[in-house]
């Protein structure tokens, strides 16, 4: 990574915020999984999106988590 990258804030942001999104959607997904008691369970069927104010963006990620 180039030191502009790095100090650049977009790109600052940016990853602040997709971190932000991948600790707090875990968090999630393992309080639902626990909740629902489906540990050891086959797999579960999971869709993140993502949009954004002011622009079309309508970004979906569809996937699937072995639960062991």
């Amino acid at each position: 990574m180039t030191r502009n990258m790095e100090v650049d804030p977009f790109n600052v942001s940016m990853r602040k915020f997709l971190k932000q999104v991948g600790v707090t959607s875990q968090q999630a997904i393992e309080k639902a999984v626990g909740e629902a008691g489906l540990q050891g369970k086959g797999t579960l069927t999971v869709k993140a999106v993502i949009t954004a104010e002011g622009t079309h963006l309508n970004h979906v990620v569809e996937g699937e988590i072995d639960l062991g």
